[in-house]
């Protein structure tokens, strides 16, 4: 049985073996996996399985389904610690993933993408919930910023490393996928052997909750979960369809995403830090709605692959704000109620996502502008609900027409 310390005893450790140093390892190491499977898989399908607009769909579909199903997370708790279970998730997702290219079927890929999705969703909302546990409030945003930015360093160098050596020495899918997968499940296996079990301060509530108060941050996820899809299946699929790029070119564009991310997201931690997630959001959806109108434009009006590309990373650019939405939630949450909600958002944020994208797919078939203006008028409903956060959330203030009163003791 390994050693549980709390968190304030933590802080004796050596800095490489304290609960932030294992969140950023985790951040590191999850990417490494999840990215490279995204950034092959459009050319990966097309290439070897002959997919269309409607099988990507599909595939989709069934990769959000273990995330509608987030909210088992908290049955798990019950019998296994958070830390634990967020741990052997990301193993999973990177032995699924080094095991995607050997399947290369309609079936065999959804079977193992259902697998990868399990370890990556219920990894992330364990890891989501961990976070808001072991962050302090004061320092949460310029953390989260910092986490992002770990990530998307760690993904950048296995880009680099696709892009420079995937034509040069004739590297196959099945040897991309092998080593990023194999190293994401190595670095879980660490995790869970060199880190004591961390306790938090507040013991988690382990039962179903779903409270009346948080309803805007539910029905903030919800279209979160559903605007993301659009972006995450169409736009990356797009770019292979419309223009026909290659892995290397698609992964030169993910690198740039990187890049921005590297720097932009720890400034997006002191923006919302420093003007409140009210702001932020507002200013995330505003550009979200310019960015779908365009991609529209695209199809209609035959604007050219630089402005695509261009697009491509400003979307992906505004996503890194999306950090607001968990510091709102911190905010006004009560520190029990963290892990349990975390799982119900993860499912609320997933209920779009398991019939949108094959339901989108058929229209995509007929009429992709059209799929990019859903997405505007989704982005749209984001910005009316971003209006409702006051400036200063809190337990008791949660939205704009909430009367300031202290939340009760429980």
């Amino acid at each position: 049985m390994k050693p549980t310390i709390t968190l304030e005893q933590a802080q004796s450790l050596p800095l490489w073996r304290r609960p932030t140093s294992l969140l950023f390892l985790m951040a590191a190491a999850m990417p490494v996996a999840f990215a490279t499977w995204s950034a092959l898989l459009n050319n990966f399908v097309i290439e070897v399985a002959q997919f269309d607009g409607s099988d990507i769909g599909w595939l989709h579909t069934v990769r959000e389904i273990p995330g509608f199903l987030a909210i088992g997370v908290i049955a798990l708790i019950m019998v296994v610690r958070e830390q634990v279970l967020g741990v052997v998730a990301l193993a999973l997702l990177g032995v699924a993933t080094a095991m995607t290219a050997l399947f290369p079927s309609l079936g065999g890929i959804l079977t193992i993408t259902m697998l990868s999705s399990i370890g990556f969703h219920y990894y992330e909302t364990v890891n989501q919930s961990l976070q808001l546990q072991w962050l302090p409030k004061d320092r949460a945003p310029q953390m989260l910023g910092w986490l992002l930015a770990a990530g998307s360093a760690s993904t950048l160098v296995a880009y680099l490393l696709i892009v420079l050596s995937w034509e040069t020495l004739g590297l196959s899918y099945n040897i991309v996928y092998m080593l990023s997968g194999g190293f994401t499940a190595v670095v879980a296996v660490f995790c869970l052997l060199a880190y004591p079990q961390f306790e938090a301060p507040n013991p988690q509530v382990k039962k179903f909750i779903l409270r009346r108060r948080y309803w805007l941050y539910y029905a903030l996820q919800f279209m979160a979960g559903a605007r993301r899809q659009i972006f995450v299946v169409f736009a990356g699929f797009m770019m292979v369809e419309r223009f026909g790029f290659d892995v290397h070119e698609v992964t030169s564009l993910y690198l740039i995403n990187l890049v921005a991310n590297m720097v932009l997201a720890p400034v997006f931690g002191k923006v919302v830090a420093r003007f409140g997630e009210r702001r932020a959001l507002i200013f995330e959806y505003v550009g979200l709605v310019t960015v779908f109108l365009a991609y529209g434009g695209i199809y209609w009006f035959g604007w050219g692959v630089m402005l695509a590309a261009v697009l491509y990373v400003i979307d992906h650019m505004f996503f890194a704000l999306a950090l607001a939405l968990k510091t709102y939630f911190q905010k006004i949450a009560d520190p029990g109620d963290i892990a349990p909600t975390a799982a119900v958002a993860f499912t609320i944020n997933h209920i779009a996502a398991v019939f949108l994208p094959a339901a989108l797919g058929y229209l995509w078939l007929t009429s992709p502008g059209a799929v990019f203006v859903m997405a505007a008028a989704m982005a749209g409903i984001s910005l009316s609900l971003a209006l409702l956060i006051p400036r200063h959330p809190e337990p008791g203030n949660e939205t704009i027409f909430t009367r300031f009163i202290p939340a009760p003791a429980e």
